[in-house]
């Protein structure tokens, strides 16, 4: 089956500072082998993508790599500090036409500098994407706030903590006549009021993981840091939820929130894990198992959510194109009636903190083009 070629708006591939995780050539490689022909990269590394200096730097690296287009994310505040704007125009003037802006990993949690950054992304005609945590609800917090949480002795990360953001948001971008974003939705609540802001013509889209398509918080009985997450995985209603929700469009597209974490990071008491999965070469395979295989999704479908709709929304002219002479050659080849199982140290991310460790998942991504250059086949990349 051929598909365009995936577009992943959230993954951190950790360069610069903090290689031993992550790099450019190993999480492109990753990527190929996922499917991707575009991704994201998040702002929080070591130093802050808040500068073109940075930005251009991640541009360039995944240029001479290769297999994917890396396209940086610029952070919206001055060090993820929340307090001052970036200068968000020199970023998108820069090599990398830097095209959404995000603190990710941090909430943009001040309403009036929220406001401000919406109504400056407004005028350059980029996107701003929100990691919606009201801070003061989450202190502490290592799990969702509910029964599994509390029989544990886990800190709860309450709903609302979410829910309250992304409304919020909403209302800001409504008034500024901005877009937003929102990104790892990760809530039934959630679901109700992105729902009730389009209805209301509220500019606003949202992603969801593979991970909290597939996985909740039962999980965490075994107190492994492999699936501290944040948003934590929450409870089988809000999966449900969310799966529904991306079915009818509530929720736009699938992004994998990729972060690598060494193994000293994971193999740790549950409370000091970092926070974070593998996701780029399972995707596929989530999205088949939790959406297609129900029958909520058919493979036109997975090309939306997977595809078009993030090319669309960071308006990326050469990705998520239809599959006819004269266009890109942006494609993924899917063999829809494999199965194969996960080994995340025979994964091509440099680390291995994969939740879906020993699962047999379906489907599999034979073959990855970009540009009409065989970026990976047959689970093996040029890397």
């Amino acid at each position: 089956m051929l598909l365009p070629g995936f577009v992943d708006l959230h993954t951190h591939l950790r360069e610069p500072g903090r290689e031993y995780a992550e790099d450019i050539e190993t999480g492109s490689a990753a990527a190929a082998l996922g499917g991707y022909t575009a991704v994201f990269a998040m702002a929080n590394t070591n130093p802050v993508a808040d500068s073109p200096v940075v930005t251009d730097h991640v541009w360039r690296r995944g240029q001479e790599v290769g297999l994917v287009d890396v396209h940086p994310v610029g952070a919206v505040t001055v060090g993820l500090a929340g307090a001052e704007l970036t200068e968000m125009g020199m970023m998108h003037a820069g090599a990398a036409q830097v095209r959404m802006f995000s603190d990710d990993g941090i909430c943009v949690h001040d309403p009036l500098v929220m406001r401000r950054a919406l109504e400056y992304a407004r005028g350059l005609g980029v996107l701003i994407a929100q990691h919606a945590e009201e801070p003061r609800l989450t202190v502490g917090a290592v799990a969702h706030e509910g029964p599994t949480a509390a029989r544990l002795g886990l800190a709860g990360w309450p709903r609302a903590a979410e829910e309250s953001i992304v409304a919020r948001d909403a209302l800001l971008a409504r008034d500024a006549g901005a877009r937003v974003h929102i990104c790892h939705a990760s809530t039934a609540g959630t679901v109700e009021i992105l729902k009730w802001a389009k209805d209301q013509g509220i500019s606003i889209t949202a992603e969801v993981t593979p991970h909290h398509l597939l996985l909740d918080d039962s999980r965490l009985q075994t107190y492994d840091g492999i699936n501290r997450v944040n948003p934590p995985l929450r409870e089988a209603g809000d999966a449900i939820a969310l799966r529904q929700a991306l079915a009818d469009g509530v929720i736009d597209c699938v992004a994998t929130d990729h972060a690598p974490h060494a193994e000293h990071e994971k193999c740790v008491e549950f409370s000091a894990a970092r926070p974070g999965m593998l996701g780029l070469q399972t995707a596929l395979s989530v999205v088949v198992q939790t959406m297609v295989q129900p029958g909520l999704l058919n493979w036109r479908d997975v090309a939306r959510v997977m595809s078009e709709n993030p090319a669309r929304i960071v308006g990326l002219p050469d990705q998520g194109r239809p599959i006819e002479v004269g266009e890109p050659a942006n494609l993924t080849v899917v063999d829809p009636a494999a199965t194969w199982t996960v080994a995340g140290t025979e994964l091509a991310s440099r680390s291995n903190n994969t939740p879906y460790e020993s699962m047999t998942l379906p489907a599999a991504v034979t073959a990855t083009l970009l540009r009409g250059k065989v970026t990976a086949r047959d689970g093996k990349s040029p890397v």
